[in-house]
């Protein structure tokens, strides 16, 4: 068995690997971000989003925490902090789960199928119970804003480093 340090290096660069875009903050591995698009055929089709995610030091036997960095208007994140409840990553996770499986289950599962009776955004968790198609209006309109913002605070990135 793999120690956890190694898991940690292996589940990192395995993400790296992938299509995600992996920003890391220092070489310890710790905490990094990663650009995440909406699933496909969803309400957040055309999102993107910027996803803070730290490694506990028992990674894996401890799960990663994953929060918004950019707004998303869901049951079950948090509007002003982005933390997101989700009992795969906070309550029920495995060392059999890795990094990938967050990004290409996890989150796409949380955002397809909200659940409105355990709420961190009480508002939005109301608002899809009461009335469905203004939720609906309400979580497109604020994917594209955030979007837009996140796009924007990328090409600033960008042209400082030009």
């Amino acid at each position: 068995m793999a120690s956890p340090s190694k898991r940690r290096e292996m589940d990192m660069m395995k993400l790296m690997m992938s299509d995600y875009k992996v920003d890391t903050v220092n070489d310890d591995l710790q905490m990094f971000y990663v650009t995440f698009h909406g699933p496909t055929d969803s309400l957040y089709e055309g999102g993107v989003w910027k996803i803070k995610v730290e490694l506990p030091e028992a990674y894996p036997y401890k799960s990663p925490s994953v929060g918004f960095v950019n707004k998303i208007y869901h049951p079950n994140v948090d509007e002003s902090s982005g933390a997101v409840c989700l009992d795969v990553i906070n309550q029920t996770w495995s060392p059999m789960f890795d990094l990938i499986n967050v990004f290409d289950s996890f989150l796409p599962q949380l955002l397809l199928y909200p659940n409105p009776s355990d709420p961190f955004n009480g508002e939005a968790a109301s608002l899809l119970m009461r009335d469905r198609p203004a939720y609906e209006l309400k979580v497109k309109g604020k994917t594209h804003s955030s979007s837009h913002i996140l796009a924007a605070l990328y090409s600033n990135l960008s042209l400082i480093h030009a």
